[in-house]
């Protein structure tokens, strides 16, 4: 088959194109907020199991009950000699 080029195809193909430019632009108008909802229930839900898997569960206290997880370390290692203290005067 031979397919000549003729105005009128030119045109006819031109109208589509530029016909399915402007209804994809308008869908996307109307398509886009709902699909950006999706998108961040989508992320919401992952960061959610994300941080369920970081945080282990700890098991339940009674009400009052003090838990100490960790013990503070006796261990002093502050230096007390830092630097020279030298006084001043203001002058004015």
């Amino acid at each position: 088959m031979i397919y000549t080029l003729s105005v009128v195809g030119v045109a006819r193909t031109l109208i589509w194109i530029i016909a399915i430019y402007f209804i994809v632009k308008i869908l996307s108008r109307f398509l886009t907020p709902f699909l950006m909802k999706y998108a961040a229930k989508k992320m919401e839900q992952r960061f959610g199991q994300q941080f369920n898997t970081q945080q282990p569960q700890r098991p339940k206290q009674k009400e009052g009950e003090t838990v100490i997880d960790k013990m503070p370390s006796n261990t002093n290692n502050s230096n007390k000699k830092v630097g020279e203290y030298i006084d001043y005067e203001e002058i004015d």
